[in-house]
């Protein structure tokens, strides 16, 4: 039986995220992902696992697939950004996990961050000078680091894809999907 090609096969994705993630912003985009061939794997400051939010209550448990202690940016092609406040926020007081975002901006990777999720990309060096949006609260942090804040439900700026909210999900993984593509094709020929 031959095997079914997919776009994003063999390609690499850390999912990078801490406790307190937006449970929809992980989980939607790393459905597309893996449909289209992706291997997707949660990386974590955390070891066992981490639990997801569903806006302010307590979600499911996700088990961790790297912890963050054994991650290398450099065996992963994009990196996947959840929000929720929380997580980010975690994520960008962790020297490791700021090392880890900050790996993937200057090798050129794509990232893909939604939300909150943009916030670790700040202390990253990440933001400057690209055009970006997020929930709303974070227009100040990011136009304060350099960045062009702009109101859409999905912004492509150079390897950076970013959206606002869960109900931009269809926009941001429509989008997320092409520029990985882009990159994967890129990469593999």
């Amino acid at each position: 039986m031959p095997t079914i090609s997919s776009s994003l096969d063999g390609m690499k994705i850390a999912v990078l995220v801490a406790d307190g993630f937006e449970q929809v912003e992980m989980t939607e985009p790393r459905r597309a992902l893996d449909h289209a061939g992706a291997q997707t794997q949660i990386v974590s400051p955390l070891d066992g696992s981490v639990r997801a939010w569903k806006r302010l209550e307590p979600a499911d448990a996700f088990e961790v697939d790297v912890p963050l202690k054994n991650a290398n940016a450099d065996d992963f092609d994009a990196l996947l950004l959840p929000g929720g406040v929380a997580n980010p926020d975690a994520l960008r007081i962790n020297q490791k996990a700021v090392a880890f975002v900050r790996a993937f901006v200057e090798s050129g990777k794509p990232i893909a961050a939604i939300c909150h999720g943009p916030w670790t990309l700040i202390d990253a060096g990440g933001v400057k000078g690209r055009k970006v949006t997020s929930w709303p609260s974070l227009r100040a942090d990011l136009h304060n680091a350099g960045a062009k804040w702009i109101d859409k439900e999905v912004v492509v700026d150079h390897g950076l894809v970013t959206s606002r909210r869960p109900g931009d999900l269809p926009a941001f993984i429509r989008e997320m999907t092409t520029m990985f593509e882009l990159a994967h094709e890129v990469a593999i020929h």
